[in-house]
């Protein structure tokens, strides 16, 4: 049964982020039916579908799928199984809200991209900084050529995760918009295996998305270091990327900062007319222009916050009807997976490695 006025939405992997973060976003919505909710484990399950109200709740997630009259999914299960959850929803003509990483793997992210293009879908990502009006404002100055043509991108990130991808406790909102109802499972960051990876996949795909959501830019080859001192996974991350077009760029990433410390996201974009600096943690928008048409954005200290409910409100404008507009393509995610898939291949190896 359908509810007048609202557009039904399903939930594939109910744990930690989805029910700190997209289900109190969702539930608020009187636009929107939480008509099913899939995860693994018969108890929590059944917690969930009570705290937020869900019609169905089920451990398959394609009875979840078969929900008459579902106009979207948010697939926030393990990354590894990003894939097939995601291509399943876009293959039944929904809408997919889908956890970063898009997918561990490059040619599995650039088939959801190709799928929902063929089924005229949204595909996002909730990378969450696009949603502030600074960094909006930055995607329209580069959209009008703020530097010019774009010669070098220098992107940094760092993140207070180091428990997390050490496998040990780890409980944060780290920007979400409600409460934590379940501690991440362990072996869904740490082991490597079931993770796809460490720091690039889990956090970096935030910064290289952003980074290549304002520059359109799209990696070519990659040579890259790791390292994880303590953990299975990579906790360091160092990238030399060269860009189709001749652009280079260094992507940077630290999974170690002290708990509960602010994340660090830092882009500089360097061209022939200028530079512009998008710095989140100090909240700075700046250009600086060969021609002396410099631009600093008035900005409140706590401007570059992350704001976790932005892309799941966005997402629910999408599927009601009520906005066409997506900050957080699907594209933007496959590129930053594009880079990520090769910099590890680079990394195993030793030598440069071909997108």
């Amino acid at each position: 049964m359908t509810v007048p006025g609202k557009s039904k939405i399903g939930l594939i992997g109910a744990g930690w982020w989805a029910t700190a973060n997209h289900l109190p976003v969702l539930v608020e919505r009187e636009d929107i039916e939480l008509a099913s909710v899939c995860r693994l484990g018969a108890d929590e399950l059944q917690q969930v579908k009570s705290k937020f109200g869900f019609t169905h709740a089920t451990e398959n997630y394609e009875e979840l799928l078969d929900t008459p009259g579902l106009k979207g999914v948010v697939v926030a299960s393990p990354h590894t199984l990003h894939y097939e959850h995601a291509l399943a929803a876009l293959k039944r003509g929904l809408h997919v809200l889908c956890e970063k990483p898009l997918t561990t793997k490059a040619d599995e992210a650039r088939e959801l991209v190709e799928e929902a293009d063929r089924q005229g879908v949204e595909l996002m990502v909730p990378y969450g900084w696009h949603y502030g009006e600074f960094i909006q404002e930055a995607k329209r100055r580069m959209g009008e050529g703020a530097v010019g043509d774009i010669e070098y991108v220098m992107c940094h990130m760092a993140s207070p995760v180091r428990s997390l991808l050490e496998g040990k406790e780890f409980m944060s909102t780290g920007g979400g918009a409600g409460d934590n109802m379940f501690a991440p499972a362990a072996d869904t960051w740490a082991d490597p295996v079931v993770a796809g990876g460490g720091y690039a996949l889990a956090q970096m795909s935030h910064s290289a998305g952003l980074a290549y959501w304002l520059t359109g830019l799209r990696a070519e080859t990659v040579s890259a270091l790791t390292s994880g001192p303590t953990s299975k996974v990579e906790l360091y991350d160092s990238f030399a990327v060269r860009f189709a077009g001749g652009a280079i760029g260094s992507f940077s990433g630290a999974g170690a900062l002290p708990d509960n410390q602010q994340f660090q996201l830092d882009v500089r974009i360097f061209g022939s007319e200028g530079v512009m600096s998008v710095d989140c943690d100090r909240a700075r928008l700046e250009v600086l222009r060969h021609d002396g048409n410099n631009f600093n954005m008035d900005l409140q200290p706590n401007a570059g916050e992350y704001f976790g409910g932005g892309p799941t409100a966005n997402f629910a404008d999408i599927v009601s009807g009520k906005s066409a507009v997506n900050w957080a393509p699907g594209w933007a995610g496959m590129r930053a997976v594009e880079m990520i898939d090769a910099a590890y291949r680079s990394a195993e190896s030793g030598q440069s490695a071909t997108v």
